[in-house]
């Protein structure tokens, strides 16, 4: 290691030779070391006690009588990075102001930055008539430093830096490089709230007044937000400043340039023939002697290969030539640009490239090369023996856990995706498990082969392969391998006699797990013969997606008690997350002793069934379906605090508000919710439990039952007037009052929609699933989702609105995505299980489209799913 000159240097010792700063004869060099130690203890998280910090801060003060400039400009950085507090800043600010007005530039702009960092609001307007001059001066360096106190500024006092819009507009004229840039930086911030004067800024510059190349990347900057803007207001397909765009191709500037292409590849809807002159140009910095600018040209061209790829196969000739760039991340992005641009003709030649690229880089190199393959594959799948043979060969090599991870995905993506590469993708995974180290993927590969082999013209030829992993593998993996078998010999009867032999075998296991396992599929499977099971029943129980949360049967099974009666699978709860109870208090103080409130209600569905079947209107509703989470009725910190959980039923739905009082010198008594049903027809009020009396800061919940018609999703709107009898508290005694006057609160509305009538559980394989659910109640149907901002938004408005859960990541849009699918699952009240498959693309700019599938085991519920989609 390079050695340190502070290496091993104390606070304390440091703090010590601070004393410097006192002396009368002062040496430069030595102040300017201490200074530098001091700096380096700050900037490595060393904290100073207040004290420490004053001393230090008092004595570097002292500083300003040294004539020295280095040592000066050690003690404006000292001072910036101490920030020295209110009483402390009038110490310095004398010799700061005197330093601003000095001849020498040096100063006034160190001055400038040091006094723009430590001032507040009020000094600032004392010393605002030299930061305008400072703006407009001759020394560049001068301007620079007070433009960029302004953009500091600007965060804590805007009102006095908005005053500066003339000096600003003046410096942007500035013929000095870094002026312009800073003072458009400025004028933009001062600006950016007023989109028509940013329009007309960028619209005066665009006419050839900028320039210096940094000021001109900035205008390029604010042009395409102006494009972005317009094009969301514009419908006639005119694209403003486009021709600017295009002119700065031929800047005599590469930052520019560079600037300008990738302004216009990102584009929103941008066109072949708005893209060729940019394209144009990043194939000519594909070939420059300067790493950086083939690098910042391939990542470019990745990115517009993910949506226009035709357009960039015009420069592949050149990527060919990057991938044996001594600079391995532009090797990488040539490489992965190829794959995404590559015709069918090129896939051989350019796997030939790659196998001898991959023992060069680095694993997280070596994934994105994979992701891509994988692409390539599912593009090309008449190319899938080239690729899979090339999976298959650089799994065998060395790499980390992520790494084969990616490979492994992939490999299992082909296999679903393409049903050619079924049988030898499967016997690829099945050769790496022979010498896999990673426990996960070896499990993880044993259940896919336990799903896929099976449907294999030639299903026994794994079994040798599963069955070795009995033997020669750690007990988690040899547990996988009993599952993996069992679900063999379910699937395929003349594998039946051979896979109960093997499973005899296992019962010898010295694991616990092994054995059980074991056991119980011998059993499932009739292990003597005669089976036990229908043939479903086995099926669905060695298949069938697991719709609770595992999280939530481990807790379920942990609180289970050993009883006479058999632990209820139903019992446990399907929410995919338990909800909190968020009890809204007022902050600070909270009850003791025996005048403390119980307990906030337990958050669990068991906890809230047992809460809510304890009151006797609400003891014959039946089984607690679902809640929802707490819903604010008060805005925060109001004197009320009101919140509203619903509790839905398959006949009724009961509102609980949680109310809490947050005025010491109140209570309130006969505390009740008056709730407004008119515009929700399918309700009738049948019950409600009104709080006797509310403390200060003391938590009570008023319940307001309603009746609907039986499993019917009903939705509505209704109002909740909170109405009490308030009385006096005596703070000195804390008793209140015999007599109390009614009074109203006020409520926000409250609604029941579709989304509360449906639980979010996952599942493990939703592919899986899907095909295991009746396909006589599959309902298909098409829908216009109108404009949308981005496709992003409008998945995300479909989940929210029927309120299931995503699988497999499908509800992340990728960028620049022009379709996608997402897959939910749920259950919907009486228990139906739902399975939704949505596909969605952009039809035209910004109209979206939807196909929408829905699987359940009621055809009434497919239908309500549609109907749901269809009004919402």
């Amino acid at each position: 290691a390079d050695y340190s000159p502070f290496l091993g240097i104390e606070k304390g010792a440091v703090l010590q030779e601070a004393r410097v700063f006192n002396d009368p004869q002062l040496d430069p060099r030595r102040c300017s070391q201490v200074i530098t130690k001091l700096l380096y203890l700050l900037n490595q998280g060393e904290t100073f006690t207040k004290v420490e910090a004053t001393e230090v801060f008092f004595a570097v003060t002292k500083l300003f009588q040294s004539k020295d400039i280095g040592l000066r400009r050690m003690v404006y950085v000292m001072i910036k990075e101490l920030s020295p507090s209110a009483d402390e800043v009038i110490i310095v600010t004398s010799s700061l102001m005197k330093d601003m007005t000095s001849k020498t530039d040096m100063y006034r702009a160190n001055a400038i930055r040091v006094l723009c960092r430590i001032t507040d609001g009020t000094l600032l307007t004392q010393i605002e008539r030299y930061l305008k001059q400072a703006i407009v001066d001759k020394n560049p360096v001068v301007a620079s430093a007070a433009l960029v106190s302004g953009i500091h500024l600007l965060q804590t006092n805007p009102e006095i830096v908005k005053r500066w819009s003339n000096e600003v507009q003046e410096a942007v004229q500035s013929r000095a490089a870094l002026v312009q840039f800073h003072a458009l930086a400025l004028l933009h911030q001062i600006r950016q709230n007023d989109r028509l004067a940013v329009n007309k800024l960028v619209s005066s510059l665009t006419k050839g007044s900028v320039r210096s190349p940094l000021a001109q990347c900035l205008l390029i900057r604010y042009t395409s937000q102006v494009i972005r803007e317009s094009a969301n207001n514009n419908q006639a397909g005119d694209r403003p400043f486009y021709d600017f765009l295009e002119g700065c191709l031929r800047h005599k500037a590469e930052m520019v340039i560079f600037e300008a292409a990738r302004a216009i590849t990102e584009l929103n809807g941008v066109t072949s023939r708005e893209l060729t002159p940019a394209i144009t140009v990043l194939q000519l910095f594909l070939s420059s002697s300067k790493p950086v600018l083939r690098f910042a040209a391939v990542r470019t061209l990745n990115k517009v290969a993910m949506t226009h790829p035709m357009a960039v196969t015009n420069c592949n000739i050149d990527m060919e030539s990057l991938i044996s760039d001594q600079n391995r991340s532009i090797a990488t992005l040539a490489i992965t640009t190829l794959l995404k641009t590559g015709n069918e003709s090129s896939v051989d030649r350019l796997m030939k490239q790659i196998t001898n690229f991959m023992s060069d880089i680095a694993d997280e190199f070596k994934i994105v090369v994979v992701d891509a393959i994988r692409s390539l594959c599912l593009k090309f799948p008449l190319k899938h023996r080239s690729l899979m043979n090339f999976l298959s060969n650089i799994l065998r090599e060395e790499g980390g856990f992520e790494y084969k991870k990616a490979i492994v995905d992939s490999i299992v993506i082909l296999i679903r995706d393409i049903p050619e590469a079924k049988e030898s993708g499967l016997l690829h995974l099945c050769e790496f498990i022979e010498d896999c180290e990673f426990t996960y993927l070896s499990t993880q590969i044993l259940h896919f082969l336990g799903i896929e082999g099976p449907k294999t013209s030639d299903p026994s030829k794994y079994i040798r392969y599963i069955y070795n992993r009995v033997h020669l593998e750690n007990a988690t993996v040899r547990a996988g391998a009993v599952s993996t078998l069992a679900k063999f010999g379910a699937m395929v009867d003349t594998l039946k006699p051979r896979v109960f032999v093997l499973l005899r075998r296992c019962l010898f296991d010295n694991d616990d797990e092994v054995r059980d396992r074991a056991t119980l599929y011998l059993n499932t499977l009739g292990g003597d013969g005669a089976v036990v099971e229908t043939g479903e029943d086995v099926k669905e129980f060695l298949f069938g997606s697991l719709y609770i949360p595992l999280v939530n049967l481990e807790n379920s099974l942990k609180n289970y008690e050993p009883s006479d009666d058999a632990f209820d699978i139903n019992s446990v709860p399907k929410e995919v997350k338990t909800q909190p109870l968020a009890e809204k208090k007022a902050p600070g103080k909270k009850p003791t002793g025996l005048g403390a409130p119980p307990a906030g209600p337990p958050s669990t569905v068991d906890a809230y069934e047992k809460l809510l079947s304890s009151i006797p209107e609400f003891a014959n509703f039946g089984k607690l379906f679902k809640f929802s989470a707490p819903v604010e009725l008060t805005e925060a910190e109001t004197e009320y605090a009101v919140n509203v959980v619903k509790h839905i039923f398959d006949g009724h739905v009961v509102f609980q508000y949680n109310c809490t009082n947050t005025i010491p010198e109140q209570l309130l008594e006969n505390v009740t919710v008056i709730v407004d049903a008119s515009e929700a027809e399918e309700f009738a009020e049948v019950a409600s439990k009104p709080l006797r009396s509310l403390p200060y800061d003391s938590p009570g919940q008023i319940f307001v039952a309603f009746e609907k018609p039986e499993g019917v999703p009903a939705v509505g709107k209704f109002s909740n007037m909170l109405r009490f009898i308030v009385k006096e508290v005596d703070p000195s005694t804390g008793e209140a009052e015999d007599d109390g006057v009614e009074d109203e609160y006020q409520l926000e509305e409250l609604e029941v929609v579709a989304a509360d009538y449906m639980l979010k559980v996952g599942v493990s394989n939703f592919r899986n699933a899907w095909e295991t659910m009746d396909a006589d109640y599959e309902r298909v149907d098409e829908y216009g989702l109108g404009p949308r901002e981005s496709l992003a938004e409008a998945v995300n408005a479909v989940i929210n609105l029927l309120g299931m859960q995503p699988c497999e990541g499908t509800e992340v849009v990728p960028n620049n995505s022009r379709s996608h699918t997402c897959l939910l699952s749920g259950v919907y009240i009486g228990n139906v299980k739902v399975l939704v498959r949505l596909q969605f693309g952009l039809d035209g700019p910004k109209d979206v489209a939807m196909k929408l599938a829905v699987r359940s085991e009621d055809e009434a519920v497919s239908d309500a799913i549609h109907e749901i989609v269809a009004s919402g």
